[in-house]
């Protein structure tokens, strides 16, 4: 297996202050496909004194964006937006390399970003403040939406530039200076994706990118230049995270333990398919990922047949080829967690219905077939923990109260899915499932750009909401202005 020709040749270094550069260190990290097995690049290792000039220049840089004002902001986030609408394809193919999801889910996702520094640039124009009465009939009071100050912008690795986009388009349209630490081992289409913003006119130090590893992100997130945080990841790493910030500004989207619930008056064809289209999308690498159905006693094995008969419709292999729709695991980290999941699972007796292990016959050995099993206890891993893989569990509800209790009993709460037929039932899940998100009748995995998404219920998955002219306001000061009339 070997990736295309047509790959644009990586960016090998950091982007500081308008500028590719080596930094100020000599020590270099390897990027190996997962997908191909090879070694793509080498990137420099950023240091303090990088991380200090990247955050002096974002700072000079936002002080004069933020004066420019929103209408020409959006003018050059919307010519960002075309830029990056002009080189999907290879930005596609190179996402895919260093990440491995098939080919047309880095298209997609590529795509989106394009649309996000469009959707953010009107959002902007229409970020409104308010009159507020006075109990003074001498005072004026008004509001106004500001710009923070220099965001510290922390990324995972499954949505590599995607996740960097849900940050930096409305950030930037909202004044916002980023100094970004994108994922260590997928960092290479943000790099090449800079050539971009810089040519769609995105001022110099605006925008500084520094791949590094997780103590270069608690360097970045205690920086006293740096006014606020916005994460996506782990809730272990959220964690860490906030204690290291303290009260700055931040939004925090962390993990998820979607649940999927299948009522026993469901369409069990759109259920099923809907279950494992979300478990096996991006293999599985996804916080809103069908990480748990609990199906209705009444229901499982109408649901279990259909889902075992769309499962056929999952083709594992070269994520470079159009028909492949399973690509492999991104890293040994996430393979391992699987094969321990997967351990418990068969020392328990779970039944093992499809799948269960790693793929063999590809260029690496993070290649996992999908995986369905059945008899899934409350009390295993597979149930408790985001496995985070290509695998469906499914757990077996007596009733509606049963199915609401398996659901909650959980410590995160970002996205879940209900399918039913009956309107009355399915509020019941709308209103009482303990998530940031519920859908009805639809994918676990699905997701809009105009769409608020975030955790919910206090539980461990985070705050603030990525999505829509809501990311807006979490990435805004609310300011209040006061005018006192007569002497």
């Amino acid at each position: 297996m070997s990736a295309p020709h047509s790959i644009p040749t990586p960016t090998t270094q950091l982007f500081i202050d308008g500028a590719y550069t080596d930094g100020t260190g000599g020590e270099r990290f390897d990027i190996v496909s997962p997908a191909t097995g090879e070694h793509i690049a080498s990137l420099p290792v950023p240091t303090t004194d990088d991380l200090d000039r990247a955050v002096a220049a974002a700072n000079r840089a936002q002080r004069e964006w933020r004066r420019i004002g929103v209408a020409k902001r959006a003018e050059i986030c919307h010519r960002i937006g075309d830029k990056l609408g002009e080189h999907i394809e290879e930005l596609a193919l190179l996402q895919t390399l260093e990440q491995g999801k098939p080919l047309a889910e880095s298209r997609a996702d590529i795509t989106e970003a394009a649309q996000l520094f469009h959707l953010h640039s009107e959002d902007a124009l229409r970020l409104n403040g308010e009159t507020i009465p006075s109990t003074d009939p001498q005072k004026r009071m008004f509001t106004r939406r500001e710009a923070v100050g220099t965001w510290g912008i922390i990324t995972p690795w499954n949505f590599p530039l995607l996740m960097f986009t849900e940050f930096a388009a409305p950030g930037l349209a909202t004044g916002n200076a980023l100094v970004v630490k994108p994922p260590t081992h997928t960092s290479l289409t943000v790099l090449k994706a800079m050539e971009y913003l810089a040519e769609a006119g995105l001022p110099e130090g605006l925008v500084n990118i520094l791949p590094g590893e997780g103590d270069f992100g608690s360097k970045l997130v205690s920086h006293p230049g740096i006014h606020a945080i916005g994460f996506i990841g782990s809730s272990a790493t959220g964690a860490k995270i906030q204690a290291t910030a303290g009260l700055k500004r931040s939004v925090m989207e962390c993990s998820g333990n979607g649940p999927v619930v299948v009522l026993d008056d469901a369409n069990m064809t759109r259920a099923a398919k809907a279950a494992v289209d979300s478990a096996f999308y991006c293999a599985g690498q996804v916080c809103c990922a069908t990480e748990r159905v609990i199906v209705h006693r009444d229901a499982h094995d109408a649901f279990l047949e259909a889902a075992l008969e769309y499962a056929k419709t999952v083709k594992i292999g070269d994520p470079f080829d159009e028909s492949v729709n399973l690509g492999p695991l991104n890293n040994e980290g996430v393979a391992a967690k699987m094969d321990r999941h997967m351990a418990e699972a068969r020392a328990l007796g779970f039944d093992v219905l499809l799948g269960g292990g790693r793929a063999s016959g590809f260029a690496t050995d993070l290649y996992y077939d999908f995986t369905i099993v059945d008899g899934v206890t409350e009390e295993s891993l597979l149930s408790r923990e985001e496995s985070f893989g290509p695998v469906l569990p499914i757990l077996t509800a007596q009733d509606d109260d049963d199915a609401l209790r398996i659901a909650n009993a959980d410590a995160l709460g970002l996205q879940s899915a209900v399918f039913t037929r009956d309107l009355d039932r399915g509020f019941r899940f709308l209103d009482e499932l303990e998530t940031g998100q519920v859908l009805l009748n639809e994918s676990n995995g699905w997701w809009d750009i105009n769409m608020p998404f975030g955790g919910a219920g206090g539980k461990g998955t985070g705050w603030g909401r990525i999505g829509g002219i809501h990311t807006l306001y979490d990435m805004t000061d609310l300011r209040t202005s006061v005018i006192h009339l007569g002497d």
